[in-house]
């Protein structure tokens, strides 16, 4: 419809009839920004519908470029139907409201990451949802743990510090038998070096914040499913929660798929290289990375993986106090002191396992006996990593 010129320069700007020419292509897709759509009629507002992708009803439910967004992600997992959330935390929340009410349980890996555990803890406990604790590690043990209110069991692969790589195939088999739902944190295989669905997973959980943002920059999460039914449950969730994400994060995480198999590949190598020469260091008991020979889970890893994230963990020896570990911590000097990973920075952080542990699971644990440091391996290159690894061993430990 075209508008005849108004009296007020104001309501001309905003209802301008201009329209640009269509036919615009370049290699990054438009940036759509909305909380109002706009609908060309009654029947249009009316016909709509949220849950389909198929047009659109409120900024909230997604923009071409979310519902872009959401088509590649599903593709990277290797699923259907993708769902974004505010942050990896938000999806691991929204797949737990979703799936879990009062009276039912959840179990969780012994090495979960640690804000899932406190949300089960803090969260789901007021709901009444109770949660347990299993060994990733001992497959058999699972089937001893479900029981009729076990209604999800989430899985991570490897644990995201102390890097335990588990039978993921064999824990769904587990788990399907007796009817429960699985979840995997995939947020270091990242869709390239594993993808869950093909391993009898039924729901792919991933921090977009990682390797697909890889900018240090995003906070993102992404739940995936290939069954449809369980795909509208998890929908209904966040449509009543109103988790949803901005646009301009979108396009960051957009840009960036591109070039994730390379910056994961470029990390991968890193990681395997400088893990591999810390073994041979005397100050090192243990190199905690499920590439490499004698890390727990190993062969789990050489059966389910064609890659590895360049994120690992080695164990101090325990005759070195606390604070020489600090002090190497302190010492470093490419390596920064800083949560998350998969950025172009190298990050380093010492954690305390008997906080993360209790005292049963960390004597069944004889490679956390000393002080664990986690790193994530960055672009820098690993010559100059290297060394700055060795500088900071000699000062600390001498």
């Amino acid at each position: 419809m075209s508008l005849k010129p108004a009296c007020d320069l104001s309501t001309d700007l905003i209802h301008h009839p201009y329209q640009p020419p269509a036919g615009f292509e370049a290699p990054q897709g438009p940036v759509h920004k909305a909380s109002t759509v706009i609908f060309k009629d009654t029947a249009a507002l009316r016909s709509r519908d949220w849950k389909r992708r198929d047009g659109y009803t409120y900024g909230l439910h997604g923009t071409p470029t979310t519902f872009a967004l959401e088509a590649r992600i599903a593709t990277l997992e290797g699923g259907s139907h993708c769902l974004l959330l505010p942050s990896g935390l938000a999806a691991v929340a929204l797949v737990g409201m979703a799936l879990l009410s009062a009276g039912d349980e959840v179990l969780l890996p012994a090495n979960v990451y640690g804000p899932s555990r406190e949300f089960a803890r803090h969260e789901l406990a007021r709901w009444g949802i109770t949660h347990r604790l299993y060994d990733p590690l001992d497959t058999a043990a699972l089937a001893g743990l479900i029981g009729p209110q076990t209604k999800l069991i989430w899985l991570e692969a490897p644990g995201s510090v102390t890097m335990e790589f588990p039978d993921l195939a064999g824990l769904a088999v587990v788990a399907r038998g007796r009817g429960v739902i699985t979840a995997l944190d995939n947020t270091w295989g990242a869709g390239i070096a594993l993808r869950g669905f093909d391993h009898g997973i039924d729901i792919v959980m991933q921090a977009l914040t990682k390797y697909p943002s890889g900018g240090g920059d995003v906070l993102m999460g992404s739940v995936v499913t290939r069954d449809a039914a369980l795909h509208e449950k998890l929908a209904f969730t966040q449509m009543h929660t109103g988790f949803g994400i901005a646009g301009n994060d979108a396009e960051l995480v957009l840009r960036s798929l591109a070039t994730m198999p390379l910056r994961y590949a470029a990390q991968d190598r890193a990681g395997r290289a400088l893990a591999q020469w810390l073994a041979q260091r005397s100050e090192v008991a243990a190199v905690l990375h499920p590439a490499l020979a004698g890390s727990p889970g190993h062969a789990q890893w050489q059966r389910h993986c064609s890659a590895a994230a360049g994120l690992f963990s080695i164990v101090i020896d325990a005759r070195h106090s606390a604070a020489q570990v600090d002090a190497f911590v302190d010492g470093l000097r490419l390596f920064r002191i800083g949560y998350s990973w998969a950025g172009p920075q190298s990050l380093v952080v010492p954690y305390d396992t008997a906080s993360m542990r209790d005292a049963a699971a960390l004597a069944k644990s004889p490679w956390l006996q000393g002080h664990l440091v986690r790193f994530s391996l960055g672009l820098e290159a690993v010559e100059d990593l290297q060394a700055d690894l060795a500088q900071a061993l000699s000062a600390a430990f001498g």
